[in-house]
């Protein structure tokens, strides 16, 4: 018998995959348009991360085009490769500022596991290279 991991997708996986990488998406989306804008919330934030706000544009540009690599389903993985890699600068930029663990250090593993989460279960050649194993 074949597992559920070689499978195609059930309707069930496929749009609880949706909906996964459509919370992901709209955070990031939303997180990389705000980048080109100066409100005072960013210019704070930013401040308080230790970037320069004349950098926010170029890494709202490398968000979003990672991003757009992932909605789009032929490059969706390599989008989630991408935003994995940016998302780990996210955490690198908390921890060097010693930020909360739970609340702020790890919250953008968290996006990535949401990413990831929606990737495997709408998509079944991720699956296929990343099956769960039941040992």
């Amino acid at each position: 018998m074949e597992s559920w991991e070689s499978r195609e997708s059930s309707k069930a996986m496929l749009w609880t995959g949706r909906v996964l990488t459509g919370l992901a998406t709209a955070f990031l989306l939303f997180d990389g348009i705000i980048k080109f804008t100066h409100h005072p919330a960013v210019v704070d934030a930013t401040a308080q991360l230790g970037w320069q706000v004349d950098v926010m544009p170029t890494i709202g540009v490398v968000l979003l085009t990672c991003l757009a690599l992932h909605v789009f389903p032929p490059t969706a993985a390599r989008g989630a490769i991408l935003l994995t890699g940016y998302l780990g600068g996210a955490v690198a930029t908390h921890v060097r500022i010693g930020n909360p663990l739970f609340s702020h250090t790890l919250f953008p593993t968290y996006v990535g596991a949401i990413i990831w989460g929606g990737l495997y279960l709408r998509d079944p050649r991720v699956r296929a290279l990343l099956p769960l194993r039941r040992d």
